[in-house]
């Protein structure tokens, strides 16, 4: 029987059926675990008095609530977050897992460092406790988020109770225009399909604008994805992949990389394969997003205007229009591109890659952060910063007004020092804008970076295309 790319990744890791409803036994390749979702999961272990199963299957990253100020040291002032980064080396040490430390030059988002180190490779099935694991698809593998029971169970047996999902195929044909980037056309297909639109799902991005696109804009697509309630996402490893992949610390090498690559171009949804449902859409239709609403489907192209309640014709989703438009103080009928911010932020696991860096270089040269907003670049990690640093990008962020900062998740979910105050407006690459995401009261517009860089240079919400031509930053 023709099998999707999803189908074919979950049978080669069923150990067992466990019922007749689709459940089962699922073995896991590898986790990546963090401080703030994994201290339950040891804990638990350690009161049944039990060990990890395979820690060589595992990776600590501090990521979460470490500080990002511009020079990085091993205190952190915070005590909940000391104590929680104790306890997580603690972990590591107790249970034989490798850990990459504030200090450590390896050190980063989960997301953004897996992949670079050669951690996640076409085929796997990679499961950790944050729900933008997702972003693995991106490299062929299957990556979900669990909680904190299921990481306890897989840290104890490598595999997870699972239940098989149906399938989605995204479609996207075409080119993106100038100026468009994948965080765009992620943004548009969620606002297309609704925030529940992928819920039930693993989507399986597809079409000749995915297969132009970088192993890193791939990473953004796979990443967001989630946000339109997508428990899985994957795309078919090609040459990109493999050449993103190769020479990385953990990847295979010599007799071994040779028969890896060829399996991996041979593992991809037969031809004639059918999916629970399909969606197509055409890549020249897409513009520069941003959102204006408090879940990451209100959003609109950046030339539109803030939508009326009354254009909505169902009650339910009109009420939830008016309490999104009464938290981000914003009036129908507004233009987008004349919402004035307080702040810009480029960072987080979806958009905080060299590409994303590049990108927003290539607004910001020769140009400054407008009076009143406070601008703040966090690199996806150490490695990313480093890179950065060795093209020349850190200067161009300075001079622009931009904070060049150190790695981690930061101002994605304000859970370290780095959180905006009630009616604070961000221009942000992250993720997700729901209420109080950034901080309480604080208002959240998404985008991609180098919309960032425009609005923080503009004041103001503004089309990336007004600052066109794109310079080679060099």
């Amino acid at each position: 029987m023709p099998r999707t790319l999803y189908d074919k990744i979950i049978d080669a890791h069923t150990v067992c059926p466990l019922d007749d409803s689709g459940q089962l036994l699922l073995y896991v390749d590898r986790t990546i675990l963090n401080e703030y979702t994994s201290p339950q999961a040891f804990s638990g272990l350690r009161e049944a008095g039990r060990t990890v199963w395979n820690p060589s299957a595992a990776l600590m990253v501090v990521d979460h609530v470490n500080p990002t100020a511009s020079h990085r040291t091993a205190e952190v002032a915070d005590r909940e977050a000391a104590g929680q980064i104790a306890y997580f080396r603690e972990n590591a040490h107790d249970f034989g897992i490798e850990l990459f430390d504030i200090l450590d030059p390896r050190q980063g988002i989960e997301h953004v460092v897996a992949p670079e180190q050669g951690l996640v490779m076409p085929g796997m099935v990679v499961a950790a406790g944050d729900s933008h694991t997702t972003a693995y698809g991106a490299l062929g593998a299957l990556g979900f988020g669990i909680g904190t029971s299921d990481i306890e169970h897989y840290l104890a047996t490598q595999t997870l109770v699972y239940r098989r999902l149906k399938t989605l195929r995204v479609v996207v044909d075409g080119d993106l225009a100038p100026g468009v980037t994948p965080k765009d056309l992620v943004m548009e297909i969620i606002r297309r399909i609704g925030a529940d639109g992928a819920t039930g799902y693993a989507v399986e991005f597809a079409g000749p604008a995915i297969a132009a696109m970088s192993v890193e804009g791939r990473m953004t697509v796979c990443t967001m994805i989630v946000e339109a309630g997508a428990r899985g996402a994957v795309i078919a490893a090609d040459e990109k992949v493999l050449a993103y992949i190769q020479g990385r610390p953990r990847a295979p090498k010599g007799l071994l990389w040779d028969q890896a690559a060829q399996a991996w171009l041979a593992l991809k949804t037969d031809d004639d394969a059918v999916f629970d449902r399909e969606v197509h859409l055409a890549a020249q239709d897409v513009a520069p997003m941003v959102t204006w609403g408090t879940s990451p489907d209100q959003a609109a192209v950046i030339t539109a205007h803030v939508p009326a309640p009354d254009s909505e014709a169902d009650p339910s989703r009109r009420a939830a229009l008016s309490r999104a438009l009464d938290y981000m103080g914003l009036a129908p009928g507004a233009p987008l591109d004349g919402i004035a911010i307080d702040h810009a932020f480029i960072g987080s696991c979806t958009n905080a890659r060299i590409e994303d860096l590049r990108d927003a270089a290539r607004v910001l040269r020769g140009r400054r952060v407008a009076a009143g907003v406070r601008a703040i670049i966090v690199p996806g990690s150490t490695q990313v910063r480093a890179q950065a640093e060795r093209e020349g990008l850190d200067r161009v962020f300075t001079a622009a007004g931009f904070e060049w900062r150190q790695s981690g998740c930061s101002m994605c979910l304000a859970m370290n020092d780095d959180v905006l105050k009630p009616g604070d407006r961000c221009a942000s690459s992250t993720n997700r804008n729901f209420e109080g995401r950034q901080g309480k009261g604080a208002r959240s517009h998404l985008m991609s970076p180098a919309m960032v860089a425009a609005a923080a240079v503009a004041g103001r919400l503004a089309d990336v295309r007004e600052f066109t031509p794109f310079e080679e930053v060099v």
